[in-house]
């Protein structure tokens, strides 16, 4: 190896001898001293020096300006070294002559320390290899130019027909390199601007087989891989054991090279056969290396086809190998010397026709009217026109696709129009047309299927309706006694509550396939209100009326005043659920959202997928929210349940019992089957409208259906209503004649007790005076209905008689005719619509009007 090394350089000083004297030729050539700068170990150099050779030769025949003026190299081994590099070109620069062009510049590292440093050294380079996106800032690079396209219009290529074929999502494979990562950083940047979406991106390990089934497993279609020509053959073979190729995806190659498709030898686990099946359909973007055939002659007067056949013959001849840049660097010569040439004639110019005498250009002059001459170049080149824009060569780049065992030309990139041209005649895809650049994802909204909700929707229909019958025969029938002996607007009340609820279940099975979006955000704030407020209705009248009967059975004491506090308890738990509710309108109203589920697979297409969604309402704070419903409904629910327990012995409490334990039994089965179903929206409306449909037609049934059916089995009843009417007015009249009645005993009574208190003290004073003397009564209320003569009139009279007769009369006179504590009242109907009212009447005037045993001396006529 050291000699082969040896033999190689020693070819190269030969080379560079050649190139400095050259031929004697019959005309004066003014020497132009050029700097080349280059690795002379690397193998790129021996490839490329045949194209310099050939080059300097087309330059010898030249006609003038042209041709009177001869490059002479002088070579500069940069060893790949940055350091040693500019050690040796600051002593080259010391040593002279005086260098006004540096040309070539292999090693990205040296190219971007020696660029850096030119404006200082008044240089100007021209390179055939500098492609590092890095190198585009011309504010570092200025005085840099390259005849080789930059890695950035090769990424620029890549983004145009990702665009054009519309892939949005793509994942990419490095190589390791300090080229290949700069160019991958770039990538990345044109990616985002760009705004596609990559997925992964991986870099070529020991283990290659390994990145590649990452980008497998995250589901990439589109690959774009930039490695080096040596590493493809083991890529595609991965590719192949993995099932990564095909239909289902697109390849896509950037590395830069220009020497065609080569997939190397065999590997060791797949055949020739494997890598061309695996590589069939790939895409590779590559800088165009020669000019086509029917443009013309370059500027040298070769056309590419000669040209071509000259450097192989050469490159035999010396037996180097081939370099896929030599026709770059031919271009960089002839560059270098037209630019030189054109600064030389301009100098040459102004020291002959300047005014003033013996005047020369300054070297400061001369590196700007060089740098401005091959900013400004434009030739005809072997590798097509020759022009730069910012420091960059603007050419063609190829996009070859891999079609059976060889490649073809299936379209161009243009870097100075930015245009994408594609001969779609020839670009062939493996499938029925361009792979997806992800599995196609075909979303499915899981609504409330019709026929369950149609079923659901008919059954809380019918609920409605019965509740709206109710209702009004209620309404209707409110004068009947068995209606006016129950709660009267509470069984509204109580009615609306289950009207609200049941309405929600029509409401909640609308989804997004019915309504539109604003409708549906509107729907959700109305479902929230009917089954809140419904719920708070109901329950809240089913609480005051097992309060009412508690405090009956409890509280004897505070009766009344308990009855009159039930009615503010409604409005109170209400006016709360108002208070929640509006609060969560505002602060955090219920919007729309879509929920996710998992993926399923088609079985008519294996790359599509379905992602079925459901839309639900809910908001930023749901769960809080939630929470302070849940608080202060909750307690609500325990309470009744402890209020019902403790009445549950008695015998009007036990259709309210049952009401109680059935509305707080299917209130928490409501709220545990909603959260467990939140991930489900359909099974949630199956599971909560149930729950709320049962819970309502339990409450019809036990609460309202005795009191109908007693209403519906007595016709006579109801088609006697006015009769019923008119009876109830002429108890009214009894009942106000009754009242007139009491006042009048009052006065007699009042009269009564005067005359017994004279009575007393005179029978008192005859007593102890020892007369005795015959009583007469002359008041009618103290006649007796019994003939019995009394023994003498002084034992009827006595004292201690008087008081025990207006102890036991008086109090039974007002317990019987004053309505304020118990007596008959013109409201109190339902006594009246049973003649047992008036026999205790009768009972208790026989009471008072009839005498004691012991009081038979008085006369018939007073009975």
């Amino acid at each position: 190896m050291e000699r082969c090394g040896r033999a190689e350089a020693f070819r190269l000083l030969l080379l560079v001898c050649w190139l400095t004297v050259g031929p004697v030729l019959a005309q004066v050539r003014h020497p132009l001293p050029v700097l080349w700068l280059m690795p002379m170990r690397e193998n790129l150099t021996a490839g490329v020096g045949p194209a310099v050779r050939l080059a300097l030769q087309d330059l010898k025949k030249q006609p003038p300006p042209l041709g009177n003026y001869e490059l002479q190299l002088q070579l500069l081994d940069s060893q790949c070294d940055p350091a040693k590099s500019l050690k040796a070109l600051f002593d080259t620069m010391w040593t002279g002559p005086k260098y006004m062009l540096l040309l070539g510049g292999v090693c990205p590292s040296v190219t971007a320390l020696i660029a850096r440093s030119l404006p200082a050294l008044n240089l100007v380079q021209v390179s055939f290899a500098a492609t590092s996106p890095s190198l585009s800032n011309r504010k570092w690079y200025g005085n840099l130019f390259s005849t080789v396209p930059s890695d950035r219009a090769l990424n620029q290529a890549t983004v145009k027909l990702l665009q054009r074929h519309k892939w949005t999502r793509v994942g990419i494979i490095t190589q390791e390199t300090p080229r290949l990562s700069q160019m991958r950083k770039d990538l990345l940047r044109q990616l985002l601007k760009a705004e596609v979406q990559v997925v992964s991106t991986e870099s070529l390990s020991d283990d290659v087989c390994s990145s590649l089934k990452t980008l497998k497993d995250r589901d990439v279609r589109i690959i774009i891989g930039q490695f080096e020509e040596d590493s493809a053959a083991d890529v595609f073979c991965c590719a192949h054991r993995l099932n990564v190729f095909g239909a289902g995806y697109q390849w896509m190659v950037v590395d830069g090279g220009t020497a065609g498709w080569r997939l190397g030898g065999l590997v060791s686990s797949c055949s020739d056969n494997n890598l061309h099946q695996a590589a069939d359909g790939s895409i590779r973007l590559q800088v165009r290396q020669l000019r086509n055939a029917n443009t013309g002659r370059a500027v040298s007067g070769r056309t590419p086809q000669d040209y071509q056949d000259s450097y192989l013959r050469q490159l035999i001849k010396e037996g180097s190998q081939f370099s896929p840049l030599h026709a770059f660097a031919y271009d960089t010569v002839w560059v270098a010397a037209k630019a030189l040439s054109q600064v030389m004639e301009a100098a040459k110019h102004r020291e002959k026709y300047s005014v003033r005498r013996n005047v020369t250009v300054s070297e400061e002059e001369v590196q700007k009217m060089l740098l401005e001459a091959v900013r400004s170049t434009q030739l005809e080149g072997v590798t097509g026109p020759v022009f730069f824009r910012n420091g960059e060569r603007m050419t063609a780049i190829e996009l070859i696709q891999f079609q059976g065992s060889s490649g073809v030309l299936v379209g161009e990139f243009s870097t100075s129009t930015q245009q994408l041209r594609l001969l779609n005649h020839l670009l062939k895809f493996k499938g029925p047309g361009p792979a997806r650049d992800r599995t196609l994802a075909r979303l499915q909204r899981r609504g409330v299927n019709l026929l369950v909700y149609s079923a659901v929707s008919s059954a809380a229909a019918v609920t409605i309706i019965i509740t709206l019958i109710v209702l009004c025969f209620i309404g209707i029938h409110h004068k009947h006694r068995l209606l006016r002996s129950s709660a009267g607007p509470q069984d509204q009340l109580l009615l609306l509550g289950v009207l609200l609820s049941s309405s929600w279940v029509l409401v909640s099975g609308l989804d997004g396939s019915s309504v539109s979006d604003w409708t549906f955000e509107t729907l959700c704030s109305v479902r929230l209100w009917t089954l809140s407020v419904g719920h708070t209705v109901g329950f809240t009248v089913l609480l005051t009326r097992t309060w009412r009967v508690y405090s009956l059975c409890r509280i004897k004491h505070q009766q009344q005043r308990r009855r009159q506090q039930t009615g503010r308890v409604v409005l109170c738990l209400l006016l709360l659920d108002v208070f929640v509710l509006t609060s969560w309108q505002i602060l955090d109203p219920l919007r729309r959202v879509v929920l996710q589920h998992r993926s399923e697979s088609d079985s008519s297409d294996p790359d599509v997928v379905v992602r079925p969604y459901s839309e639900l309402c809910s908001c930023a704070n749901m769960e809080l929210w939630l929470t302070a419903v849940y608080g202060y409904k909750g307690p609500l629910l325990g309470l009744g349940c402890f209020l019902a327990w403790s009445i549950r012995s008695v015998q009007v409490g036990c259709h309210l019992t049952l009401s109680v334990f059935a509305v707080t039994v299917f209130s928490a089965s409501g709220v545990t089957g909603s959260l467990l179903t939140s991930h489900n929206p359909p099974v949630q409306f199956c599971v909560s409208s149930v729950l709320i449909l049962c819970c309502n037609i339990f409450i019809l049934s036990f609460l309202f259906g005795p009191t109908v059916s007693h209403l519906w089995v007595n016709g006579g009843e109801l088609q006697g209503d006015a009769a019923e009417e008119e009876d109830e007015d002429q108890l009214s009249r009894l009942n106000q004649q009754l009242r007139r009645r009491t006042a009048q005993l009052d006065v007699e009574i009042e009269t009564i007790a005067m005359q017994l208190s004279e009575m007393s003290e005179m029978l008192h004073k005859r007593t102890n005076n020892g007369e005795v003397r015959p009583v007469s009564w002359t008041h009618e209320a103290q006649v007796c209905a019994d003939d019995r003569k009394p023994s003498s009139p002084e034992d009827v009279n006595s004292p201690e008689l008087v008081r025990r007769r207006l102890s036991v009369q008086l109090p039974i006179l007002h317990h019987s005719y004053l309505p304020v504590v118990g007596g008959v009242s013109s409201s109190s109907s339902s006594l009246f619509g049973s003649r047992d009212a008036f026999v205790n009447q009768d009972v208790l005037m026989t009471t008072v009007t009839s005498c004691p045993p012991d009081a038979a001396h008085l006369e018939p006529r007073h009975c």
